[in-house]
């Protein structure tokens, strides 16, 4: 099921799941980026989901995967390594289609499987440009 998490209700074991899961993705998706990256980023991250909207496909209690959005900018779809390939990051991003005519985004070029998964979601390369903190080459992709 997908459901908004509602910040004034938001719980300390949710903020805890959705940010292992975003640091455990982040480092297996990522593996051309240095771990210790995504490690100093976590307080930074755990104060900006605090200001997104965050949505999170959740079965008895446990969260399985989530998307961040910041307007129309989908800062980022994370499934639990042992929840993937059961479509719920298809079903994330249907629910923010749904709410949001047009979505914009930034994925590393090296993240094929992303890339490829966006592409297959109707999203489209709209730009190209190197990450100033990783110095990585990134896609900004939209649709809608």
């Amino acid at each position: 099921m997908v459901r908004k998490i509602e910040q004034n209700d938001i719980q300390q074991n949710e903020i805890y799941q959705i940010m292992q899961i975003w640091l455990e993705g982040n480092i297996e998706a990522h593996d051309f980026v240095p771990k210790d990256y995504w490690i100093s980023n976590y307080p930074l991250v755990q104060k900006q989901i605090l200001q997104a909207d965050i949505y999170v496909y959740e079965t008895d209690g446990k969260i399985q995967g989530f998307v961040g959005m910041i307007d129309d900018y989908l800062a980022g779809i994370f499934v639990d390594r042992n929840c993937r390939s059961f479509g719920i990051g298809h079903q994330l991003l249907n629910h923010v289609k749904s709410i949001h005519p047009v979505l914009e985004l930034h994925v590393y070029q090296k993240n094929r499987r992303a890339v490829e998964f966006y592409l297959g979601e109707g999203f489209s390369v709209t730009s190209q440009s190197v990450d100033g903190e990783t110095g990585e080459l990134e896609y900004t992709m939209s649709w809608g």
